[in-house]
């Protein structure tokens, strides 16, 4: 799999309460292993069918071990032989092609490529093209439900993310901008809300994106955190008149770019001393200790922080508890 495609399942996944990609890779295996085993048998869970070859026998518990993190598994047993999903199986590859499936549905929805791409990674002992078929169509619709679901209640915080994958289109393979949001809502509880794709992160992409958010019930965004990008923040003050929050993570990253090397360890000290305070007032003043520290050997370093510094601080009008 791409590193490409692995940043996105992060940034799918990036702070929400639920794992979405693991909760689908669950979802994904019980279905290939209901219609393995019906296979096997001969005859549908429960079914009497005189075409059954063989009974089941309960279920035995077995932990995988996925790119998404551990899924506790439930693997039917039978009365007569053993059965091993074929995903499972050395040298498979059908978690990739499973994650892949997957992203795509993200993405673009899933293709007839990636549904061959499964097929060929289950192997012979696996599912048919036909049932893997209508597995990634089930996959489609549980993630066009979930990014289309209505949006109930307040969500004051709201995270924006991006990255740049690879997609085929027209039979190209072309970049394309994936846009994530992620926000807590009052209860303080953390939720992937959409994904958008478009061949760039330009004002009018971001803009459409939350609306659409805004159309299906997103309200009471009081703070939007994202990197500092223009055509961001315009259509974030644009839909939602809210406070823009420079992401802290990405600045820290920008900030030490400029420092040397050799040095960045000590600057990073330095600049944590100002996450560290109690209260806005004496962040802003360690701001200017710091900056003035290092304005003199890193230039760019302190014209970076003279220009940011309220946008990274910007949390702290806010109650800490939040």
């Amino acid at each position: 799999m791409t590193d490409d495609r692995m940043t996105l399942i992060e940034l799918v996944e990036k702070q929400a309460d639920g794992d979405l990609v693991r909760e689908m890779l669950a979802f994904a295996a019980e279905r290939i292993m209901e219609a393995e085993v019906e296979e096997r048998t001969g005859a549908a869970k429960g079914a009497r069918s005189p075409l059954r070859e063989v009974q089941r026998n309960g279920y035995r518990d077995r932990d995988w071990d996925t790119r998404a993190g551990r899924i506790a598994l439930e693997i039917p047993k039978l009365r007569k032989g053993s059965y091993l999903p074929s995903f499972l199986e050395p040298r498979r590859t059908a978690e990739k092609a499973l994650v892949a499936v997957i992203q795509e549905a993200y993405v673009q929805g899933v293709s007839t490529r990636s549904v061959d791409d499964l097929v060929k990674a289950m192997g012979a002992g696996g599912m048919s093209k036909s049932q893997v078929s209508r597995l990634c169509v089930e996959i489609d619709e549980r993630v066009n439900a979930f990014l289309s679901r209505p949006l109930e209640g307040a969500w004051p915080y709201l995270w924006l993310d991006a990255t740049y994958v690879k997609v085929r289109e027209g039979g190209r393979i072309v970049s394309r901008a994936v846009i994530i949001a992620v926000a807590v809502n009052e209860d303080g509880k953390r939720e992937v809300l959409g994904v958008a794709t478009g061949p760039s992160e330009a004002e009018t992409f971001w803009t459409d994106f939350l609306r659409s958010l805004a159309d299906r019930g997103l309200r009471g965004v009081k703070r939007v955190v994202a990197d500092d990008h223009k055509g961001l923040r315009a259509a974030a003050r644009r839909v939602f008149d809210a406070t823009h929050q420079r992401c802290r993570v990405h600045w820290m990253r920008n900030a030490l770019a400029h420092a040397p090397a050799k040095q960045r360890t000590a600057v990073a000290a330095m600049l944590k001393t100002i996450f560290a305070q109690e209260n806005k007032a004496d962040a802003e003043a360690q701001w200017e200790v710091v900056a003035d520290a290092l304005r003199e050997k890193q230039a760019r370093l302190g014209t970076l922080m003279d220009a940011s510094r309220d946008d990274v601080l910007a949390y702290m009008d806010f109650p800490r508890e939040h």
